[in-house]
């Protein structure tokens, strides 16, 4: 499947808390986006890796994404071997995406800096010729996404680019919140965790705030890059 835009990000939600916006106007206009996560979230305070295999399964309908794949790497214990690698690999030629859409490149969470190493150099990886690579039989061609991209995730980091998501605001907290194990609850007796009070959903709100104020704008989502961007007209 060619897909213009994939996310590949270390747990389920992920891509929801920090790009749902982002797919909701890229979707809208016609592209195709999908999102591949890396590990189940097993190690996840509330809930359990089947529910928020169910949780994923319905964000991504109220998304629309194209596709969602998930490559069972160990939650809070892949490394950058080349085991972990592979499968990425796998889904980058599978995919063809034209930009690649991965974790922070520093957050407090350990897995997402590791993860973005890891997708990072697994797209490099993936444009190289020599390794061999199959999916059900069938050779998959060499494949280096144009652009990784990095989100910004609960620590701030300035952002290279942020894109406006303000007519998506409210989709996004539907998509976050198809992960009901995750956040607010008032009903759940599970444990309390950093993103479970109410107060995480104005945090997230605010966050959106700070990005768009950066360019003009209510809500936004922002965005690190590896190198410049090619630009044929500086007005476009």
């Amino acid at each position: 499947m060619k897909t213009d835009l994939l996310f590949i990000a270390a747990h389920p939600d992920d891509v929801e808390l920090c790009c749902a916006g982002t797919v909701f106007k890229h979707i809208a206009a016609g592209y195709t986006v999908g999102v591949v996560d890396l590990t189940a979230g097993e190690l996840g305070t509330r809930g359990n890796a089947a529910l928020r295999a169910e949780e994923a399964a319905r964000a991504s309908a109220i998304m629309g994404l194209a596709f969602r794949e998930n490559l069972g790497l160990r939650d809070g214990f892949f490394d950058l071997s080349e085991s972990n690698k592979k499968p990425i690999i796998r889904a980058v030629r599978k995919y063809r995406p034209e930009i690649v859409i991965t974790n922070a490149i520093r957050d407090r969470h350990p897995d997402h800096a590791r993860a973005s190493q890891l997708v990072s150099e697994s797209c490099f990886l993936a444009g190289l010729p020599k390794i061999e690579m199959e999916d059900s039989g069938q050779l998959l061609q060499a494949w280096r996404p144009k652009q990784v991209y990095h989100m910004i995730q609960d620590n701030y980091i300035s952002p290279d680019i942020c894109v406006d998501i303000t007519p998506w605001i409210e989709k996004k907290n539907e998509a976050v919140l198809a992960f009901k194990s995750q956040f607010y609850d008032p009903l759940s007796s599970e444990p309390h965790t950093p993103i479970s009070g109410l107060d995480f959903f104005e945090f997230l709100r605010a966050r959106a705030r700070e990005m768009g104020r950066l360019i003009g704008v209510e809500y936004a989502e922002g965005y690190t890059m590896q190198g410049p961007v090619k630009k044929e007209n500086l007005l476009l």
